[in-house]
């Protein structure tokens, strides 16, 4: 089948994306004939392009250097969503990565030998393929009795563009992570009052989320992904962070939480017992999940419900690394699953393809 030539194809330029091609690139593999990067969005930044306006750069979880090229803004007040695609849009330059944008992958299948890589620009022929789309584009929103009945608003954290359009209103928000936590202490002040939702009770923690601790929660994600289980929320592995706008938003009694409600009425929320919230607005905080739609047709998922990896090499299919994906789920994880998956797909190269 025809398809536009390369060795290796990487999908995504976000945190992971780019790493894989700095990889890629400082061992001599070519933009075009030797590797491709193709990236989803308009511009450079991959999900931070999408972040709340009040998110600073400064209150964002840690936003860790690219290889080769330090993070250093001059002004870590101003939004995420303007710093880091900044940053990211350099780093392209710098490295010349030549990132194919925008360029929406549909399918990947299996050609013999090779991988063909469908998108909405054509198909690229390559030997190996980084998979580094992440889970933004792919919001997890849950079910629950009662829901198509809300005469209120329902969005998603995807969805949120700031606090003022919760002003005066009654709000319910659905999450145990760090985004439910933010959101809430930015739309208590001026809504006219909000619920805290989560399924198990908020695990705060006041020691620093440091080196040490970095790597005992990727281990943990680790045995879950090598095991070929789906990987577990980031909170679950690594807990609230006991800061003190967290201490006063507790005292203010923004962050009294309940547990998850049995059903939506029309009006708010209702718990097994009968007792019951009015809301005007639903905010599901509650995360997102792999983006890997596009791989089913190599049917990567095991029994487990996830795919099983070797480091980020898929177990069942040595030409596939997923980066950013369970224990590389950060910006740190991610920076070293890149370089890590590039390392092996150069292996892998050297290697006679198999007939």
């Amino acid at each position: 089948m025809p398809g536009v030539e390369t060795r290796v194809v990487v999908i995504g330029a976000g945190q992971a994306g780019l790493s894989a091609g700095y990889g890629l690139r400082r061992a001599g593999l070519a933009p075009g004939p030797g590797f491709v990067v193709l990236d989803g969005e308009d511009g450079p930044g991959g999900a931070w392009r999408h972040r709340w306006r009040t998110l600073r750069v400064d209150r964002a979880h840690r936003i860790a250097s690219l290889p080769g090229l330090p993070f250093e803004p001059a002004d870590t007040t101003r939004p995420a969503a303007e710093i880091v695609p900044a940053y990211f849009d350099a780093y392209e330059r710098v490295f010349d990565l030549q990132v194919r944008r925008p360029v929406r992958v549909t399918t990947v299948r299996s050609d013999g030998p090779d991988l063909l890589v469908d998108t909405d620009a054509g198909t690229w022929r390559a030997r190996a393929l980084i998979n580094a789309t992440g889970t933004w584009t792919h919001p997890f929103r849950p079910r629950y009795p009662g829901a198509a009945s809300f005469r209120g608003r329902q969005l998603h954290t995807a969805d949120y563009t700031g606090p003022e359009e919760f002003a005066g209103k009654r709000v319910v928000v659905v999450g145990g992570g760090t985004s439910a936590v933010q959101l809430l202490m930015e739309i208590a002040p001026s809504a006219a009052g909000t619920t805290w939702v989560t399924r198990r009770p908020p695990e705060f923690h006041e020691e620093p989320f440091d080196d040490e601790w970095g790597r005992a929660v990727v281990a943990r994600v680790e045995e879950r992904v090598r095991a070929g289980l789906p990987p577990q929320s980031v909170v679950s592995a690594t807990g609230l962070a006991l800061t003190p706008e967290v201490r006063a938003a507790q005292a203010a009694g923004v962050l009294d939480r309940r547990p998850m409600f049995a059903r939506i009425t029309p009006d708010g929320v209702e718990w097994a017992d009968g007792s019951s919230t009015p809301a005007d607005v639903i905010l599901w905080a509650t995360g997102w999940r792999p983006a890997l739609g596009h791989l089913t047709p190599l049917r990567l998922r095991g029994p487990g419900g996830g795919v099983a990896l070797e480091g980020t090499r898929v177990r069942s299919d040595p030409r596939i690394h997923l980066v950013g994906y369970g224990p590389s789920a950060s910006t740190i994880g991610a920076n070293r699953a890149g370089r890590a998956a590039a390392r092996e797909v150069l292996a892998l190269l050297r290697e006679p393809a198999a007939a």
